[in-house]
């Protein structure tokens, strides 16, 4: 049967889009259900293969855990390439969701350092591969006729991500003390394979936007696209410390949380359950950014979308300045309450609304037709250079031991100097950057 390969003109939703939103929750279950637990697994349920306690240290498993981040979001140029390349972008998240099942599998059956590696490493190629198609395929959906409609569906896109993350990091934890790790892994596996055959179910729905080699190749070669390219790297480069801060929550913050009194409302939770406020979070305020703050703000002044993530930037450097000081307090013998993370998730969640979304609705708009999914790989691509960043931090400091400068309250409050250093140099771009924006042309 041969598909659609423009999208329809129309000014409501284009029909696919609850077929992508449906995938994208659960495939994002799985992705957080197993990222939430690698801490605690790494530091409590690693074994040999003879069935021997092998366990990580905090900064051992925190190098390992910003090296697989980094892995899934560098990637992306690898799937984004194959998708504008070759595949398009329907196949290749179809072929590569396959990879990312197989990887979830192993993490399931083989709790070694070996299942752990190539588990991580299945998952990465997977995960990471499907990301900017995916994200690209979203906007594919939409013409010049409802690009207005644009910014909401980023949105609900960005609420299908927590809505699956919110109940997969409060599942996955109490799946890893209940039954351990081969259920607690399983079950995201499980998802990964719906979330695949969710996207499947819609493939007669999608609009499929044909890969073109040769005009993609033609594309990089005009000026004003390069231009265009050079622009948008040099934002990522900035947006790199945002993650290189924001991912710390599963690795550091995590860490942190064993220390504290893990009462909320009278209840004990699991240090690793802490990660659910995130995406719980995000549910709430992603409606109240859209109307009640934006609209403030732009009574204000002109809210461009650099001016957005400038202002994220600046939220995401007080938010570490939460943990910093927990830390000060553990140190010195006290037992601070969990209520002190919570403030700083409300805090990075605010960042990461004013960063995350509008960075993946501006990477969308500003990347020509052409080169939609490969635009969007660089943008990931930030996430790993922020993970690369924190991975070596860590390493430093596992190699130095109790001799590193970084341990305690200070590792955090370097943190804290890097992201208002970064906040200060981005007001020069978000003043000086000129954009143009570019649609995919409908079928009428």
């Amino acid at each position: 049967m041969a598909y659609r390969t423009a999208p329809v003109a129309t000014s409501t939703m284009p029909p696919g889009i609850p077929y992508i939103i449906g995938n994208e929750a659960a495939e994002r279950f799985s992705f957080y259900g197993m990222r939430t637990i690698l801490m605690v697994f790494m530091t409590t349920a690693l074994v040999t293969h003879e069935g021997a306690k092998d366990l990580m240290s905090e900064a051992e498993a925190s190098k390992w855990i910003h090296a697989y981040i980094a892995a899934v979001y560098l990637t992306p140029l690898a799937g984004g390439l194959i998708a504008d390349l070759w595949l398009g972008k329907y196949k290749t998240i179809i072929g590569l969701s396959v990879v990312y099942c197989l990887g979830h599998l192993v993490l399931a059956m083989d709790s070694t350092r070996d299942g752990l590696f190539w588990g991580l490493t299945l998952v990465a190629i997977g995960a990471g591969g499907i990301k900017p198609c995916v994200a690209s395929h979203v906007g594919d959906q939409f013409g010049q006729s409802n690009a207005h409609l644009l910014p909401r569906i980023y949105n609900w896109f960005y609420f299908s991500i927590n809505f699956g993350s919110v109940f997969a990091t409060l599942l996955a934890p109490w799946l890893m003390k209940e039954y351990g790790p081969h259920v607690a892994f399983g079950v995201p596996g499980l998802l990964m394979f719906i979330a695949t055959f969710l996207f499947w179910l819609g493939r007669n729905q999608f609009a499929h936007i044909p890969p073109q080699p040769r005009e993609f190749l033609q594309e990089l070669q005009r000026p004003v696209v390069l231009r265009s390219l050079a622009g948008l790297m040099m934002i990522y480069l900035f947006i790199a410390m945002f993650w290189s801060l924001f991912d710390q929550t599963a690795s550091r913050w995590v860490a942190q949380a064993t220390r504290m009194d893990l009462h909320l409302f009278g209840t004990a939770v699991l240090p690793d359950q802490i990660q659910s406020v995130n995406p719980f979070l995000v549910m709430l305020m992603i409606p109240f950014f859209s109307l009640v703050v934006y609209p403030f703000m732009g009574r204000l002044f002109t809210l461009t979308p650099l001016r957005k993530i400038c202002l994220g930037f600046a939220i995401a450097a007080v938010s570490f300045v939460i943990p910093a000081l927990v830390e000060t307090w553990i140190v010195a013998g006290e037992k601070p309450t969990i209520w002190w993370q919570v403030f700083a998730y409300v805090l990075i969640t605010g960042a990461e609304i004013m960063i995350s979304i509008t960075a993946l609705e501006f990477s969308y708009t500003q990347a020509p037709a052409r080169l939609k999914s490969i635009i969007m790989a660089l943008f990931y691509a930030s996430v790993f250079l922020g993970n690369i960043f924190t991975s070596a931090v860590n390493a430093s400091i596992e190699k130095t031991g109790l001799a590193s400068s970084l341990n305690g309250p200070a590792y955090y409050w370097f943190f804290v100097q890097c992201m208002a250093v970064t906040t200060v140099l981005f007001v020069f771009v978000a003043l000086f950057y000129k954009g143009q924006t570019y649609l995919q042309e409908e079928k009428v």
